[in-house]
Formats: C-alpha cells, structure tokens, sequence
C-alpha cells in the first residue's frame, strides 16, 4: 500500500510517497517534491492547490495521506495557511486523511526505529519530516 506524507510548512505542502510490498519499503519517484500555495491566494488558488494534490494523488494511487499535525499556540505553531492547506487536503473525498502529533511520531519512532539512515533514502533534507510522516503512518495502519 502507497501512502503520502506530508508536512506543511508556510504555504508549502512538502510530500513524500512511500511504499510497503512484502515486507520491503519502497520510495517511488514524485514527479514533484512540494505543492505551493500563492501569499496572496483567492479561492481560486485554493482550488487549484487542491485539484493538483488530488490528482498527484490519483497519479501514483495514493488513497492514504498523513500529515505531521502543527501546533495550535505557542512558539512553534503553525500559521493560517498551512491550516488552509491541511483543510483543503482533508475536504478531497477520495483520500483517507489522518494527522500525526509530534508525540505519535515519536512513540511510534521508539517501538519502530527507521530501518535505514535519512541520508541513504535519496530524498532531499527538506523532505525529511514527509517521509518520517509516511513511515510512522505504514506501521500504524
């Protein structure tokens, strides 16, 4: 099964795919790395943000997404836009949509450690949170 994680950030969903067959993970090739929202976004832009997430979606057969869960208040909480973003993510009829706390992702991480370094998946740094996200998600499911 191919989930996709994602972790928002500003007005950017960052996305890593991530499959698990017999046992092997597998991190398919993404034709993108992240979808951006405009500062200055209409409706419209909302729209096309969520049209786009829903067909990269469609594309690779994701049916499942995670998001990395930002914070409400406080120092490091998230801003507007990335809740627009997680809304817009959600509203997508066709996906299963579930949120990851920090400290989900972290029990998660000490009962089930990443099976290799971050550094040896090939991915970019800034992808790093997205694809921890869909590897919590796999051993959750």
């Amino acid at each position: 099964m191919n989930i996709c994680g994602v972790e928002l950030s500003g007005s950017d969903a960052v996305v890593c795919l991530l499959g698990l067959d017999q046992g092997q993970f597998l991190i398919p090739e993404c034709r993108v790395r992240k979808l951006s929202l405009k500062k200055d976004h209409t409706r419209e832009d909302l729209q096309q943000f969520q049209f786009a997430f829903a067909k990269l979606m469609q594309d690779y057969g994701i049916d499942r997404v995670v998001i990395r869960e930002r914070m409400h208040k406080g120092k490091f909480a998230g801003g507007a836009v990335s809740f627009k973003l997680e809304a817009a993510i959600q509203l997508i009829q066709e996906l299963d949509v579930q949120l990851l706390s920090p400290a989900q992702i972290k029990s998660t991480l000490a009962s089930h450690p990443l099976p290799i370094p971050f550094a040896e998946t090939g991915l970019k740094g800034f992808q790093e949170a997205a694809f921890t996200a869909a590897y919590v998600g796999q051993m959750l499911k």
